[in-house]
């Protein structure tokens, strides 16, 4: 079988992230991210050139975890498609910016310290059980008897 390939984008998240939800009510997770670019220079050291920005978007329950795990200043790699949309503006179509539509998305293992949770995902049918054993009904005891 082939190798699976796709392009990737990394970088920084430059904007605060945003979730809004497209047409159709599914989720949209929205960044505005920078990538810094450098010149080698002969003599083997690096002049750092200006930064470029982009957008990223994803959809679906991973624009939703992306949403719940990026902040602005996360550094991330993501692999998708790039794509040019198209508006119509005064009866004109007219191209927007380059956005990549990113599949996946995580953090820069060379960038971003952190920690991984390793404990195993609940399957499907676990999530809708009861965490907890519903504790047995108690009878409350009878009011004691006021005489007047």
């Amino acid at each position: 079988m082939s190798m699976h390939t796709q392009t990737s984008v990394s970088g920084f998240i430059a904007s605060d992230p945003q979730l809004s939800e497209t047409v159709k009510g599914d989720p949209r997770f929205y960044v505005r991210f920078g990538q810094e670019h450098y010149r080698r220079e002969p003599d083997g050291s690096f002049t750092e050139l200006e930064t470029s920005y982009h957008n990223l978007v994803m959809y679906g329950r991973s624009a939703q975890h992306a949403h719940d795990q990026f902040a602005k200043g996360d550094k991330f790699v993501a692999e998708g498609y790039k794509r040019t949309p198209e508006y119509e503006r005064d009866g004109a179509m007219v191209e927007g910016e380059d956005e990549f539509i990113a599949k996946r998305i995580g953090h820069d293992t060379a960038r971003t310290r952190y920690q991984v949770d390793r404990t195993p995902r609940r399957s499907a049918p676990e999530r809708g059980t009861v965490g907890f054993e519903p504790t047995e009904p108690t009878r409350s005891a009878p009011a004691p008897a006021m005489g007047m």
